[in-house]
């Protein structure tokens, strides 16, 4: 033992084993320090930034928690060029806040979200979630529009009500809930009823989006008509209720709506106005039947239109899955986020289809089975999901010419190249039939924008492959 603490003794009388000591105390008493001061920082920034929060808000003398129920004074109406006017600490502030989506959207897409002016009519289980997600996605322009008023049923989906605001007027409702979230956001909420008489009025300002969340088949058709007339930029939710299935809900064209009754109806009426496309709706290919309309009290029965809130409005109540209007709500608000921002996306029109991929695919095996051997024919190795993925994704579940859905296929691209993921088109069965009796370059065949797109597809195919 005496020989070990010799030995000791001996290690530390050493200079440099003392030299060394004090560089590693000093190193830790500086990395003490250094922390320190940085929670210190951090402890005051994050004090200063709920100090300047708290200074943004304007409080009354009632509680926090009887606020939301008393209405807003009224604005003034909002408008595309409405300013919204911050100082240096609100901006800091509200960057903070917008921090996630300025590093998805980068500066230029957020400024254009920013100053963006959206139009929510219909403010509802699907309007209200809509609206809420747009607020905090940095919206600073809205107008809510909606003539009915918050109920105790609306706790199911409703994305601002409490028991507290059952009574008032479901924009009043959102609008006390959005200062607390973004108070330097402009927010207009008129309580009122969509028409054809007033939509010149409450569509006015020049919006840059608006989304229809009615549940009235006439209105709704109305403002749909009125926007494509006024080449205003509108998505429609279809019907949320008697859904259960969230997978099944979809973004597309109107023309390209199936299994929904509602998306039917609504189709068939604008075609009626000579309106076949061009409007983008939120819809679900959940096949309806699972539950049922509640039926009428015996004392409704013989004049049901008498129980209506309003003439032509429904008197049965849809049974709704409370999430499901949420997901229509914020799937609306999502595509126009991204649209908003020039963000790129391309919803598929249409997915699910195993039926057709089924289809596509024996046909694709026929036409195979034409090309000569040499160049690889009656060697086809692919499947269902394959198919699956060269429609939805590749393609986008329309042809690569005329951007048709109706009928179409697969075939060969370049009869001398071998078949596969990036050799392969979606054409109308008729466009397929005619660019396999090609004796000649597609390029000699098809305008140049069409060979265009059609190589920058593949081309983007050939580099995905690569990480699959």
């Amino acid at each position: 033992m005496e020989g070990y603490l010799e030995k000791l003794s001996r290690v530390f009388s050493d200079t440099r084993v003392q030299l060394a000591a004090t560089a590693i105390a000093a190193s830790a008493a500086t990395a003490s320090v250094m922390w320190g001061s940085r929670h210190a920082r951090r402890t005051r920034r994050v004090r200063d930034l709920k100090h300047d929060a708290l200074d943004m808000l304007e409080f009354d003398d009632f509680s926090t928690s009887s606020s939301h129920t008393l209405m807003q004074p009224p604005l003034e109406p909002v408008t595309k060029s409405t300013p919204v006017n911050l100082s240096p600490h609100e901006e800091a502030l509200i960057r903070e806040q917008l921090a996630r989506h300025y590093a998805f959207l980068n500066e230029d897409g957020m400024q254009k979200v920013r100053d963006s002016f959206v139009i929510v009519v219909g403010a509802g289980g699907v309007g209200s979630w809509a609206a809420l997600m747009l607020l905090r996605s940095g919206v600073q322009r809205i107008r809510l529009v909606d003539f009915d008023q918050v109920t105790l049923s609306s706790l199911n989906r409703h994305a601002a009500a409490t028991r507290a605001t059952v009574g008032i007027p479901k924009v009043d409702a959102l609008r006390n809930s959005f200062t607390d979230i973004a108070p330097h956001a402009r927010v207009e909420a008129r309580v009122a009823l969509f028409s054809a008489e007033t939509a010149a009025d409450l569509l006015g300002g020049n919006p840059d989006f608006v989304l229809d969340c009615i549940d009235n088949m006439e209105t709704k058709i109305d403002l749909l008509d009125y926007c494509k007339k006024n080449d205003i930029r509108v998505i429609s939710a279809m019907g949320a209720g008697m859904k259960s299935d969230p997978s099944r809900v979809q973004i597309a064209d109107i023309s390209d709506t199936f299994e929904d009754p509602m998306s039917r109806a609504v189709r068939r009426r604008l075609k009626a106005r000579g309106i076949q496309n061009g409007v983008e709706v939120v819809y679900s290919v959940e096949k309806p039947g699972k539950v049922q309309l509640l039926s009428l009290a015996d004392s409704q029965k013989d004049e049901p239109g008498d129980f209506s809130v309003l003439p032509d409005f429904r008197v049965r109540i849809v049974p709704v899955l409370g999430t499901m209007p949420a997901l229509f709500g914020i799937t609306m608000a999502t595509h126009v986020l991204t649209e908003l921002a020039g963000f790129p996306t391309e919803p598929l029109a249409i997915k699910g289809r195993h039926a057709l991929y089924a289809r596509v695919l024996r046909e694709l095996g026929t036409r195979e089975s034409k090309v000569p051997a040499a160049y690889g024919g009656m060697q086809l190795q692919m499947s269902t999901d394959d198919c699956s993925y060269m429609i939805e994704e590749i393609w986008r579940g329309k042809s690569a010419i005329s951007g048709s859905t109706d009928k179409i296929a697969l075939t060969r691209w370049r009869r001398d190249k071998p078949m596969s993921t990036s050799n392969c088109i979606c054409l109308t069965k008729s466009e397929a039939d005619k660019h396999d009796k090609l004796e000649c370059a597609p390029e000699e065949y098809y305008s140049p924008e069409v060979i265009a797109y059609i190589e920058s597809r593949l081309a983007e195919e050939r580099h995905l492959s690569t990480m699959r």
